[in-house]
């Protein structure tokens, strides 16, 4: 098991990052939130997770102990894979996807892309016991959220290597989708659309 990689950022893309460990680029998945983190050739330390498969080696980084924990805990739940679990957590942090469960809150589940009515009400019943009670006291989801998302989104296209502009361009293209989205704001798929616009604007 792998715990974590710890070295400087030698590349960044939008769902991943490449940690320098001992002269060996190690690629990480992580969400759109850990990107927004880190920065090129700066020291970065991601506590990780590897998911092995029969064809397949992947490595998920996330910005703590509890990001990991929580991941793992989610992929004990049924049909919940490493790349569902790990949506979870780019849309709702560690604490708030706990209080989503210990409240019941199913349109807090459904925010997450891949996960519909019956899945939020089955994952309501397997994990109820499983990712324990709240520890913070923020409410995790709802409007103040959406000011964070575009914070988030705005970092990591300033940690992709683009200019305050051209980042504050982007951020305002997409926010017509931002606005129209019901729920929780899918700050990945504003990052993909963010950075086609930015391709169209070179």
């Amino acid at each position: 098991m792998i715990a974590f990689v710890s070295g400087p950022v030698a590349a960044l893309a939008p769902d991943s990052a490449v940690v320098e460990v001992g002269g060996i680029g190690i690629a990480v998945q992580c969400t759109p939130g850990t990107l927004a983190a880190l920065r090129m050739g700066r020291p970065a330390r991601l506590a990780t997770s590897l998911v092995v498969r029969e064809d397949s080696l992947t490595l998920y980084g996330f910005a703590d102990d509890d990001e990991r924990g929580t991941f793992e805990l989610l992929q004990t739940a049924s049909g919940v894979g490493p790349r569902l679990a790990q949506a979870m957590l780019a849309v709702h942090t560690p604490d708030a996807l706990r209080r989503a469960i210990a409240t019941g809150d199913e349109k807090a589940l459904t925010a997450v892309p891949g996960i519909g009515k019956r899945g939020a009400q089955k994952l309501l019943l397997e994990l109820k016991d499983r990712l324990g009670a709240p520890l913070g006291t923020g409410t995790g989801t709802g409007a103040p959220a959406v000011t964070g998302w575009r914070e988030q989104l705005h970092a990591a296209l300033i940690g992709l290597g683009y200019a305050t502009r051209e980042a504050d361009e982007a951020v305002a293209a997409v926010a017509p989708q931002d606005e129209a989205a019901e729920g929780t704001p899918q700050v990945g798929a504003l990052l993909k659309a963010a950075l086609q616009t930015l391709n169209r604007a070179r």
